[in-house]
């Protein structure tokens, strides 16, 4: 088999997921544990912990996929059940299909779909897109894995990636067989980026003989959550123009930031267009519907805007995407209710805007307390989450647990959180599963379980914590 997939890992979906699913069958078969549940903070999937979807989305998705309900005959019992707005929406994107949603549609995208995205991005950036410089696509995930595919030419293809960093990037870099080439997030300074550490990198690796050909940055961060400020970001433009890289912006998190007065979201797109060499830079941008406060994961959707690419590589770009005829219409759909909600006015405004808020303001609070609650363990520090749905605290464990550890051929943050899942039901990932600085220890944990079993939930880890330091002191 090719060794490429041997060698590949993505810790998210890992070992301990899988022991999750395992104890998760075992409850439901009648097997004691000492909890009644499995939690699962390995993943960003806030569905999956009862996170309630926005109801204006789910109702044109509903009327989409089953639009006898639209039939001139049925308006009277359809109208009291769905609000004008969703049943104008739903008609007008079926209108713009041109066909049924079951249909293929242009490999790109829907073409009006893709101008709704448009509208969004020069709407949220003051500067305009172009709809044929995006593509709709199954979530984030695929966009991140065509641009690194078209990018890789062999193994010496080098392509920047944060530490710690999302296991998209090391994983498929693995199975194209190009080489990462890590910088490393300073974790005292707020996991703060510095420029010169980057450049110091790229002439490392390439005084090895690797062809360094781009950069990729999560903004906001993740797992770290940190998010960049302005002037960081023209730093790494202009280091991209110097170095000649295109430049990757996983922009998926950027409704959920937290401190949004004192760190503000700004797009990549909206930095380069207010950089001296705007023309002369290569970005890609991706977004999806998984993260915000929508969270449809399952529905794989999202898209990717590139700025200045070369003419010939958007025409092998638009072949890779045919080849697999084109993203699914649900995810399309959603990703363009996701740009072009409800506007104040509308029916659906003021529900939709109870729902966001709501969600936002939630989860702000359940970020706060699990940062509180990992700083007042003993022997962990946790940074802020300044945006994304994760915190990454470094845990300093016991000599004697690390040596039990390496008995059980594991590392010790993997058994830390082997040992947590067993006791609590709850499982996170490790931090070498996200790569980390040599001799430090930590695990990603969302804050995503219901704020009303939240406190339960930040009670079990505490208890959890003082058990496993008790046992190995």
């Amino acid at each position: 088999m090719n060794p490429h997939i041997r060698a590949m890992e993505y810790a998210v979906r890992g070992r301990l997921a899988i022991r999750s699913e395992e104890i998760r069958d075992e409850l439901a078969a009648g097997k004691k544990f000492p909890f009644d549940t499995v939690v699962s903070c390995n993943i960003g999937n806030p569905q999956q912990l009862n996170q309630k979807p926005i109801t204006f989305f789910r109702q044109v998705v509903s009327l989409c996929e089953n639009p006898e309900l639209l039939s001139p005959e049925k308006e009277a019992i359809v109208s009291q059940l769905y609000p004008a707005d969703a049943l104008a929406r739903a008609k007008q994107i079926l209108k713009d299909i041109g066909s049924s949603i079951g249909a293929y549609s242009h490999s790109q995208g829907v073409p009006a779909l893709r101008r709704t995205v448009a509208q969004f991005i020069a709407e949220r950036d003051g500067h305009p897109a172009d709809p044929n410089s995006i593509y709709l696509t199954q979530g984030a995930s695929a966009g991140v894995q065509n641009i690194l595919s078209i990018l890789t030419q062999n193994d010496k293809t080098g392509i920047l990636i944060p530490i710690p960093q999302y296991p998209l990037y090391s994983a498929t870099l693995t199975l194209l067989g190009a080489t990462p080439v890590p910088y490393y997030l300073d974790e005292d300074s707020g996991w703060s980026l510095d420029v010169e550490e980057i450049k110091e990198k790229v002439k490392q690796a390439r005084a090895q003989g690797v062809d360094v050909r781009a950069l990729a940055i999560i903004n906001p961060g993740n797992p770290t959550g940190q998010c960049l400020d302005a002037q960081n970001m023209q730093d790494i433009l202009t280091f991209c123009y110097e170095e000649r890289v295109v430049l990757l912006a996983d922009e998926v998190y950027q409704t959920n930031v937290y401190e949004p007065e004192q760190r503000p979201f700004i797009s990549f797109k909206q930095a380069l267009m207010e950089h001296p060499q705007r023309d002369n830079i290569e970005l890609v941008s991706f977004h999806s519907i998984s993260k915000g406060m929508i969270g449809e994961c399952g529905r794989r959707g999202g898209y990717f805007e590139c700025c200045n690419l070369d003419k010939g590589v958007m025409e092998q770009l638009y072949k890779m995407a045919s080849v697999s005829l084109c993203p699914n219409v649900s995810g399309q759909i959603m990703t363009s209710l996701m740009v072009a909600p409800p506007k104040k006015g509308d029916p659906s405004y003021e529900l939709y805007q109870k729902e966001m808020t709501g969600l936002y303001e939630s989860l702000r609070r359940r970020s706060k307390k699990l940062e509180a609650v990992f700083n007042d363990m003993e022997g962990v520090t946790c940074q802020p989450a300044m945006g994304s749905m994760y915190l990454f605290p470094r845990i300093r464990l016991p000599e004697k647990a690390c040596k039990k550890a390496e008995e059980l051929h594991m590392l010790p943050d993997a058994f830390y959180a082997q040992e947590m899942l067993e006791a609590t039901g709850v499982c996170v990932v490790p931090g070498s599963g996200f790569a980390q600085k040599e001799g430090t220890w930590h695990f990603r944990s969302t804050f995503l379980p219901p704020e009303e079993l939240f406190d339960a939930f930040c009670g079990n880890l505490r208890k959890f914590h003082a058990n496993f330091l008790a046992s190995y002191k």
